[in-house]
């Protein structure tokens, strides 16, 4: 985990069901997965529809790429959904998510395709990319 505890996660605990927001996953050991969710002491991790959950396959590229290149740079970022129009961010450290508001769908392509990431200045911005960002783009300011 690259946000995550320093330990290994023995067990993943949730609701029984769906209406009390627990998830299903196959435990079969065919399928890995892509969990975040709240670390607990003594290598427990509890988990609700509401963390984000993927099954690895259904990860894109830079969804995959950015786990070990570039999230770890938005660790001081904040994400802020935009829940209805107009919407904005309230500090320089904020990065904006409107894939709900504007695409209608939690996986849109903020989630998919871009990162949260710090720049020089100390803001966060989404940076879409294969590479890690340049220095130019770190470096830059936004109009």
């Amino acid at each position: 985990m690259f946000k995550g505890p320093d330990q290994d996660i023995e067990a993943v605990f949730t609701a029984p069901v769906s209406a009390v927001c627990g998830v299903t996953l196959d435990t079969s050991g065919k399928k890995e997965y892509l969990i975040s969710g709240k670390a607990e002491v003594g290598g427990r991790m509890h988990v609700t529809l509401c963390d984000y959950i993927m099954l690895w396959d259904s990860l894109s590229a830079t969804q995959k790429k950015s786990l070990s290149q570039r999230y770890q740079m938005g660790c001081d970022c904040k994400i802020v959904r935009c829940p209805s129009l107009p919407c904005e961010i309230s500090a320089p450290e904020e990065c904006l998510w409107t894939d709900l508001m504007i695409e209608k769908q939690v996986h849109g392509r903020q989630a998919n395709h871009y990162a949260c990431v710090k720049r020089a200045d100390g803001s966060c911005s989404w940076y879409r990319g294969v590479a890690p960002p340049k220095k130019e783009f770190l470096d830059a300011e936004d109009p």
